[in-house]
């Protein structure tokens, strides 16, 4: 190597990263947006009633509730599923049972009910809206759009191999990397753009090593199948405590683990036919708290309720990333526990490690502070790549901006740093101005986001030819801005649903939605009120 290994490692760096960079900067902002997701699909669904800070119910509580109301609808129903945890997904308790036709997802209906009054939310409330909702967004930053999601996962997989090459590269070429953090010289240019480059990729350089390698291994049947069909087969079915479960559980996030696509439950036994009336389930749930502590339960299994030999399963799942459980088993006419508890995980050691692995990725078990840390540390992954991509046309524009190849690439980068937030923005828009009743529409949200992407890319390819890039930058990063801004505002237009309601009433989830679209707005107009400044000094300097 003429030039050594450090400079080798710095070119490495400069050419994955501006190849997989806008590819890139769509799987960072979509999926930082999903660790919010429950949070986005509330907001897009503004027919769901308010729910403000209260005190939360007893277990207890819901449970004579949910008895009560599972008794009226599916009093012959063959098991009762019963999900106590209530979580950012719902706030509310979900409950299923077989034939339920109710808000079907992969073959099962669920009903969400208040566990004060039985209400179910999701039914008498109003029938919401048609929304992809912040699952969209999750999905996207791995399915991207329009294309098969087999291609995009390898897309997304290779992007994502790269990425990690880049940052390893990118940590050997800055031999100062620790001086390098400490380090930035505004108005200097090239210089600027590089120091903030440095800053933002060391801030939160773990969170971008451990993202990017668990990002790999969430998918790792899809990239590695030969290994998979050598160990497993093709059907991708892995032995589990003498039951077979899929291979990928966590290929649809918003069920429960326990509650997996499969008639048959573990060692599920025949009814008997003969009527018994079902023990008050609060009975059993305070043996289960009396031996665990009271919050702990997650859910109660109830297989034949109203026959003799009834079972209730009640569970509680232990906290952190390995995704064991524990189950205790009790009769169900007669309340009494079984001899011994069951005690059940759901992996064995390999796929225990690729589930701490996906669930840090996913930050499935992250409270608000460290959610929000994610979410922030989503941004500042947006922001490397961003100030990546445009230090590449910063350093060569003098030499090369009359060639073709250099237009294309500051055209992608306009519309990629830029573009992709007026685009996000009409993804919000289009939630609330699109007819209810239009078809498909959920999916044509999806669509005006890519379709509004498209324009600002067109717009910075044309323009481009008549004026200079500054000047390109600040008109999409205003629109961006105005566009972001503008959703609370529209959403106070067309729902009542919006911060003069939210923040009197406390409800934060809703009004954290709005404000976060402002605040991400009002930066994105500080950028282009910079870059407006920018390039009045340069006309001034001319």
């Amino acid at each position: 190597m003429k030039e050594g290994f450090r400079q080798c490692m710095a070119w490495l760096h400069t050419w994955v990263g501006l190849v997989t960079g806008w590819v890139l900067l769509l799987v960072f902002a979509t999926g930082t947006a999903g660790y919010f997701q429950y949070e986005i699909t509330r907001w897009m669904t503004p027919e769901l009633p308010l729910r403000p800070a209260m005190p939360a119910v007893t277990t207890a509580q819901g449970l004579a509730t949910a008895q009560a109301l599972l008794a009226r609808q599916a009093g012959d129903a063959e098991r009762w599923v019963i999900h106590v945890d209530g979580g950012r997904d719902s706030m509310d308790w979900r409950l299923h049972w077989p034939g339920l036709q109710e808000n079907l997802d992969h073959g099962y209906g669920s009903i969400v009910i208040d566990p004060v009054s039985g209400t179910k939310l999701k039914t008498e409330a109003g029938r919401p809206r048609d929304t992809g909702g912040g699952n969209a967004l999750y999905r996207m930053h791995y399915e991207l759009h329009a294309m098969p999601r087999e291609a995009a996962i390898q897309i997304v997989g290779f992007s994502t191999m790269l990425m990690l090459l880049a940052i390893v590269s990118g940590v050997i070429t800055h031999k100062k990397i620790f001086a390098d953090f400490f380090t930035f010289r505004p108005g200097k240019g090239q210089r600027s753009w590089l120091d903030a480059h440095n800053v933002v990729s060391i801030m939160a350089l773990p969170f971008f090593l451990v993202i990017t390698y668990s990002g790999l291994v969430f998918f790792m049947d899809h990239y590695l199948p030969a290994a998979m069909h050598a160990e497993y087969g093709w059907n991708k079915q892995w032995p589990n405590n003498g039951y077979s479960t899929p291979l990928n559980p966590r290929a649809n996030p918003r069920l429960d683990p326990g509650f997996r696509p499969n008639p048959e439950w573990d060692d599920a036994q025949p009814g008997s036919g003969q009527r018994a009336a079902l023990v008050d389930l609060r009975l059993p749930l305070r043996a289960a708290e009396a031996a665990w502590g009271a919050g702990q339960v997650s859910r109660i299994w109830v297989e034949h309720p109203g026959q003799a030999g009834a079972r209730v399963t009640i569970f509680r799942q232990f906290p952190g990333p390995m995704r064991s459980e524990q189950a205790m088993l009790f009769d169900g006419v007669s309340g009494q526990p079984s001899a011994a508890p069951i005690q059940r995980s759901h992996a064995s050691g390999v796929w225990q490690v690729q589930n701490l692995l996906t669930d840090l990725h996913e930050g499935v078990y992250a409270g608000w502070t460290l959610r929000w840390l994610y979410f922030l540390s989503g941004l500042l992954g947006c922001a490397m790549i961003a100030t990546g991509l445009v230090l590449w046309t910063v350093k060569r524009r003098r030499k090369q901006q009359s060639e073709f190849s250099f237009r294309l690439v500051d055209s992608l980068n306009i519309a990629s740093v830029a573009g992709l937030w007026a685009a996000l923005a009409a993804y919000f828009w289009a939630n609330r101005l699109l007819p209810l009743d239009i078809a498909g529409r959920a999916a044509w949200e999806q669509h005006s986001m890519y379709l509004v992407w498209g324009l600002m890319l067109a717009h910075a390819a044309l323009r481009l030819r008549f004026t200079d890039a500054l000047r390109v930058w600040q008109e999409q990063l205003w629109l961006a801005a105005a566009a972001l801004c503008a959703v609370p505002l529209l959403n106070a237009l067309t729902t009542e649903r919006h911060l003069g309601v939210t923040l009197r009433v406390g409800d934060w989830v809703l009004a954290s939605v709005d404000l976060t679209l402002l605040a991400l707005g009002l930066c994105v107009a500080a950028a282009a009120a910079k870059v407006g400044r920018k390039r009045r000094g340069a006309g001034a300097s001319a």
